[in-house]
């Protein structure tokens, strides 16, 4: 592929980005965090092959952070669909963990509070 063929590519895409709404890529972006911490937490097919704590604590501070963050951008129905989501995961690195956080100090509670 010449330059002027992946330049073309590359300007187009940009231009396609710009035609996104926010929300919709908040919205994209919560829920490959999701889907991934989802997975680390053990919630896929084949758990055993895919649990990582370390790598699902991250996911999920992050998607607590954005989910926070952007709530009030996204409206209540994009809004409280993520944070069940985010619930869900946090729920399930709980049960996944053989050492239990205290209270308040789980992934993503820094933002979210205690989640029982």
């Amino acid at each position: 592929m010449s330059d002027d063929a992946s330049d073309q590519i590359a300007a187009s895409e940009i231009r396609d980005i710009a035609d996104v709404p926010a929300v919709e890529v908040i919205n994209t972006v919560a829920i490959h965090l999701l889907s991934a911490a989802a997975v680390k937490c053990g919630l896929a097919e084949d758990p055993e092959g895919h649990i990582d704590l370390d790598e699902a604590r991250k996911l999920i501070n992050a998607l607590a952070g954005l989910v926070t963050a952007s709530a009030p951008e996204l409206g209540d129905h994009h809004a409280l669909a993520l944070r069940d989501g985010l619930r869900t995961v946090q729920l399930a690195f709980r049960e996944a963990s053989p050492i239990p956080d205290p209270p308040g100090k789980g992934p993503g509670e820094k933002w979210t509070g205690p989640v029982n």
